[in-house]
Formats: C-alpha cells, sequence, structure tokens
C-alpha cells in the first residue's frame, strides 16, 4: 500500500472520498479498524492495561455489528469492505 494521497482504504474508498462519506458505514468500519490497529499496537507494550483492552473489546463488537449490519442490507458493498 501507499503511504499518502491516493491510498486505496477499504478496496475501493480513495483518501479524497472518506473525507466527503465520514457517516457512511464503510468509512466507520475504516475508522474503527484504525482506532483497532492503534489500540492493539498500544497493548502490546503495555500488558497489563485493562481498560484499553476494554475498549478495544468494545471496539471490535462495534465493527462487528456495523460489517454484519452491512452484509444485511446491501451485500455487494460489504464484499468491497471486505476485500
Amino acid at each position: 500500500m501507499k503511504k499518502k494521497g491516493g491510498r486505496k482504504i477499504l478496496g475501493f474508498m480513495v483518501k479524497e472520498e472518506k473525507e466527503e462519506n465520514r457517516g457512511s458505514v464503510e468509512f466507520q468500519v475504516f475508522s474503527f479498524t484504525n482506532k483497532i490497529r492503534r489500540l492493539a499496537s498500544h497493548l502490546e507494550l503495555h500488558k497489563k492495561d485493562f481498560s484499553s483492552e476494554r475498549g478495544l473489546r468494545i471496539l471490535l463488537g462495534k465493527r462487528r455489528r456495523l460489517l454484519a449490519y452491512l452484509a444485511k442490507k446491501n451485500r455487494v458493498r460489504y464484499k468491497k469492505s471486505v476485500s
């Protein structure tokens, strides 16, 4: 993946598009994924930070529910998001 400028997100969202679609399910999933990655790297350094671990579990659940909603409502957009 490229670092900046035209980087692909979720397989089809481009950086410029994500700024316009902040309320879309795809952008929310993308946002949760970034937060999850950041928290996971934090927890690798701070193994006993149970508050952050709880936050990570909450974010994982929210992302899972959003993906389930997207799969139920629009299968094509779900497949593009997951691939």
